[in-house]
């Protein structure tokens, strides 16, 4: 599976940096790719890194202003020429996206995927990983949203709330029918 990460190039510290490598980890030994927005530095290098050292593909989506901080290395990497592109190519590129910590930037990509889903635009699976309750507030707001009726289709149809890396992958691979350990 193409599993698109959205999350900070911030270089953050270890609540945020071990459950995203766990992350990649699961991901790699899982033999799936990483689409992401192809930075080697702060959290994209932490989770790039640990899928490429446990054998999975990395995806790469730069833009032209960022081009200088691109992974060297990746099996595929792309220059956009605007955020917009990005987002575009990053999630053409996904069959499922998983939504990290991050800043300004994250909850623009994350709203967007959000919107294509409220109006059925796309039914790609949708992780939010809660690493050390960041996303708590923005939970809230969204489950509010849902109860005062501004959103067409329930919360549980756009977004999973995921605690835990393990959690957040075992969602997406029952999302697309694969099923991992004895039956």
């Amino acid at each position: 599976m193409n599993i698109c990460v959205f999350l900070s190039a911030a270089d953050l510290d270890d609540r945020y940096t071990r459950p995203a490598r766990e992350f990649a980890e699961l991901l790699g030994k899982g033999g799936h790719t990483l689409v992401w927005g192809g930075s080697d530095v702060g959290l994209m290098k932490v989770v790039a890194d640990g899928v490429q050292e446990t054998g999975g593909r990395l995806v790469g989506v730069s833009v032209d202003f960022l081009a200088d901080r691109a992974r060297p290395g990746a099996d595929e990497m792309v220059v956009a020429r605007d955020l917009a592109e990005r987002k575009a190519l990053l999630l053409a590129k996904a069959d499922a996206v998983v939504v990290m910590v991050g800043g300004t930037g994250t909850l623009d990509e994350a709203t967007e995927i959000l919107e294509l889903k409220k109006h059925g635009k796309t039914e790609k699976p949708v992780v939010l990983l809660n690493t050390a309750g960041f996303y708590d507030g923005l939970k809230e707001q969204f489950l509010r949203m849902d109860a005062e009726g501004f959103l067409p289709r329930p919360l549980t149809d756009l977004v999973f709330f995921a605690e835990e890396p393990v959690g957040a992958l075992a969602y997406l691979e029952e999302s697309v029918g694969i099923r991992r350990g004895t039956p």
